[in-house]
């Protein structure tokens, strides 16, 4: 019966200790990030249900309202508006309209996403959008635009017509104050504009794809390590 030996030396020995425990920390941390995105889609679903927080003219710290539905009342602001570039909906390629909403009785804004309409197959020719002269009570979810976008192109902006919105390129452009959110607009208008949004994509099940990942390759390391160190006894 043939008969096996373990003999490792020393620096192979710890490169893998240190490749395992680098590893399963990353598992770890993924695995944790899975955890609080899951923690934060059940406060989004209950605070969903949640009678909405009224946005005035004080500035609110977006972190209080985000993912959490919030009221306005005031009137659109049209020439401020900017049409976010090829969303689809329904299979069709159109823009998201974002629009600044004047709270009444202040001097502040906040931009609401009013919902999509579909492009006119000419990109030399913009849709038009119907908006009311008058006082709107605006009810939606508080978000907080991503910073990150991959945009191939140099012409993130071409006049009123932008590859994606961020509060930060907005208020550059836009003299105005702004509420530190948008609110992705629930409440019906007769705009004919389609508001059918999804839930947020948090990214819950990509952490927990690359934390097993991370494990499945601190066991190949532990298997690789082990199978490098086995002799056959002569």
């Amino acid at each position: 019966m043939a008969r096996y030996r373990f003999r490792a030396s020393l620096w192979p020995t710890l490169a893998a200790l240190a490749g395992v425990v680098a590893t399963l920390a990353l598992g770890n941390w993924q695995l944790g990030r899975g955890h609080e995105k899951a923690v934060l889609a059940q406060r989004i679903d209950t605070a969903s249900h949640d009678a909405p927080i009224g946005l005035t003219g004080a500035q609110v710290n977006a972190d209080d309202v985000v993912w959490r539905r919030v009221e306005a009342s005031g009137r659109f602001e049209p020439k401020y508006a900017v049409l976010i570039d090829n969303r689809i909906v329904r299979g069709a390629v159109g823009y998201y309209v974002v629009m600044p909403l004047k709270i009444e009785g202040s001097e502040r804004y906040v931009l609401v996403n009013r919902g999509w309409v579909a492009g006119t197959g000419s990109r030399g020719t913009l849709p038009q959008i119907a908006t009311p002269a008058q006082t709107v009570r605006i009810t939606g979810l508080a978000t907080a635009p991503s910073k990150r976008y991959l945009e191939l192109s140099t012409k993130t902006v071409e006049g009123n017509v932008w590859q994606n919105l961020t509060l930060e390129r907005y208020r550059a452009t836009v003299p105005i104050a702004l509420q530190p959110v948008v609110i992705q607009q629930e409440s019906k208008l007769d705009d004919g504009l389609v508001r059918e949004w999804s839930a947020p994509d948090l990214g819950i099940d990509k952490h927990y794809a690359y934390a097993f990942q991370w494990f499945v390759m601190a066991a190949a390391i532990v298997i690789i390590y082990i199978a490098c160190n086995v002799r056959k006894r002569a």
